[in-house]
């Protein structure tokens, strides 16, 4: 208040007493939320931010009552009043006392934020649209499924006959029996392939086309010569995927959060979910102002909705009964045998060589492994860092921002392995949660990461560390020594893909907004990858949820001015097993891509 008098005194105005300075102050503090909201609404805002915007401002509101004194205290009650009054399409209480928002249906879809944003979902649910799969009998029979050991693929003749060369497309055909030794006519079977060759450790993933009667069409780039091995791989028969997909139907919240409350020597504990079912318990919603992403738990019995200090993983419900088509060794990741030879001996390219196009497959890989080393096929030079000093060459003067799940932190904790120079700061932060901090004073290098906002499956995050992407993106200043890399995909395979693709339109909207404003800063994407399954884990975490998650990521961000590391292939193609945090080779290779991208004319 000094400086106040201050300034009043010399323009010679009246000043203020305690009194006046207390109304203002109090005026200031009851208003805060409102103005905090019309910011919101009168900005570029999609219009599904309208109802979680007017519920947190009534929250809010009504929160600061406590803090006023009898000048102000009547203010909150007659803003909300104000809201309650004018609102008379919906009036919008503190606490939903039956049921979360109208917004959403038990089936865990919420409506997009604009028309545009409907069509791109009906365009890429579409896009990735599985085949019919059969529907499953009870009890079930394992004898009419897909059966990888009564199945086959057979490498198919050459332009040449047997001679293949560099440069030609190898075309393999896949039939699939069942566990009588039935051909199958129909599609939907998950298969992986690969191409490779352990001696000279390459590898190139092969692109799988269903015919959609029981066979299947996986081709390959032949892009080194000497040996070249065939491996085809059942992931899951097309009724496993009946089931995938029925769990994420009907039982969208088998992965089990909550949260916990606290005030004083008073400790509560409820459930919370994306997607709560329906009670007469009041819930608390959490759904982000800015973004309006959705989170909701069951109110406290005794505690306010503002007292929430943790959020936690709380296990998992066990909710199928065909656990026999999750069986590993049996029908779940297992090789197809070859009827015939597994592989080719790839001759050098001729001189007039003229590319093979296969009508079964477009386009071909992003790359391939040779001795070890990930090559891209694209625009894009991949330069090897071998050193930490030419790590730390490249990164001088950066600043890296890296966002997402356990498998961006992976980076983070490979930048601190291997740069030994680059020293993390000790936030203090939760082990697996960050954020964290690194740096490297001398050459004036920064890398962060920093966790994505819920859904998340770790096992305990303070609520003040619950971050949306997009609002994390919102406040980088970017420009050409910011580095910003997203990867978010693992903790949204339990949901339906409308929750996703919800998520990466939010993020996306942050991107462009980030480019526009500055158009030098680097962004990269990481996309997801393929794992090693147990029962628990396929029902969570499946390579087909994955998969389809991957398909939605890559069409989000196609045409953008974003860098792909294409995580899907490099584990694919590589010798070592699938697993969801990749080993240290795999993830060096990963890292050569992203400095290759910060640093194209570089080479380790």
């Amino acid at each position: 208040m000094g400086e106040l008098n201050t300034l009043c005194t010399k323009l010679g105005l009246k000043c203020f007493k305690d009194q006046e300075y207390q109304f203002l102050h109090e005026y200031c503090m009851a208003m805060k939320p409102l103005t905090a909201a019309l910011d919101i609404l009168q900005g570029d805002c999609p219009y599904g931010t309208l109802l979680p915007t007017l519920e947190v401002l009534m929250q809010k509101t009504q929160a600061v009552k406590d803090d006023l004194s009898r000048m102000t205290a009547a203010l909150p009650d007659a803003i909300v009043q104000f809201l309650n009054k004018v609102n008379t399409i919906v009036i919008i209480p503190s606490v939903s006392t039956v049921i979360p928002p109208s917004e959403m249906h038990y089936d865990c879809k919420f409506q997009p934020f604009s028309n545009t944003d409907a069509h791109e979902e009906h365009l890429l649910l579409q896009s990735i649209a599985w085949p019919e799969t059969p529907p499953l009998p009870s009890p079930l029979s394992m004898n009419r499924t897909s059966d990888p050991a009564h199945s086959t693929f057979t490498i198919l003749p050459g332009r040449e006959g047997e001679q293949w060369h560099v440069g030609d497309k190898l075309e393999v055909l896949i039939k699939i029996h069942d566990f009588q030794g039935h051909p199958k006519n129909g599609g939907g079977d998950v298969l992986l392939a690969r191409l490779h060759n352990p001696t000279l450790h390459s590898g190139v993933a092969g692109q799988v086309v269903d015919h959609l009667n029981g066979s299947y069409s996986a081709v390959f780039s032949l892009l080194w010569e000497g040996s070249a091995q065939v491996e085809v791989t059942l992931v899951h028969p097309s009724e496993a995927v009946t089931e995938l997909r029925r769990l994420n139907i009907e039982q969208p919240d088998r992965m089990r959060f909550v949260s916990q409350f606290r005030s004083g020597s008073v400790t509560e504990t409820t459930k919370c979910h994306v997607c709560l079912r329906p009670t007469q318990q009041p819930v608390c919603n959490y759904t982000d102002l800015q973004t309006g992403e959705p989170w909701f738990c069951y109110k406290p019995k005794s505690l306010s909705c503002d007292a929430r200090i943790l959020h936690l993983r709380a296990g998992y419900k066990q909710i199928t009964a065909m656990d026999q088509l999750f069986q590993r060794g049996v029908n779940m990741k297992v090789s197809i045998p070859a009827s015939g030879p597994a592989g080719v001996t790839v001759l050098p390219k001729k001189k007039d060589h003229l590319e093979k196009s296969s009508s079964s497959v477009e386009p071909g890989p992003s790359g391939y492994y040779y001795q070890g080393v990930w090559r891209a096929l694209g625009d894009t030079t991949v330069h090897q860092f071998n050193t930490p000093s030419a790590i730390t060459q490249c990164l001088k003067g950066k600043v890296v921002h890296l966002y997402g799940d356990s498998t961006i932190r992976q980076w983070f904790e490979y930048f601190i392995a291997t740069v030994r120079d680059l020293k993390e700061f000790n936030l203090h932060s939760e082990k697996k949660v960050g954020p964290f901090m690194a740096l490297n004073y001398e050459n004036n290098i920064m890398v962060t990461y920093r966790v994505h906002g819920p859904p998340l499956h770790f096992t305990k995050v303070p609520t003040s560390e619950l971050r949306y992407i997009a609002n994390e993106l919102d406040n980088v200043i970017g420009g050409r020594n910011t580095v910003v890399v997203i990867g978010i995909w693992a903790h949204f395979c339990t949901f339906p893909t409308e929750v996703y693709i919800r998520r990466l339109q939010s993020i996306r909207r942050a991107v462009v907004r980030l480019l526009s404003r500055a158009p030098d800063t680097l962004v990269v994407i990481r996309t997801g990858n393929p794992k090693a399954l147990k029962l628990h884990e396929v029902l969570t975490n499946s390579d087909w949820y994955s998969l389809q998650r991957d398909r939605v990521l890559r069409a989000m961000f196609k045409g953008l001015n974003a860098h792909l590391v294409d995580a899907w292939e490099m584990v694919l193609a590589h010798h070592l097993p699938h697993e969801l945090h990749p080993q240290f080779p795999i993830i060096k290779n990963m890292i050569n891509v992203l400095l290759s991208y910060i640093c194209p004319q570089k080479d380790g």
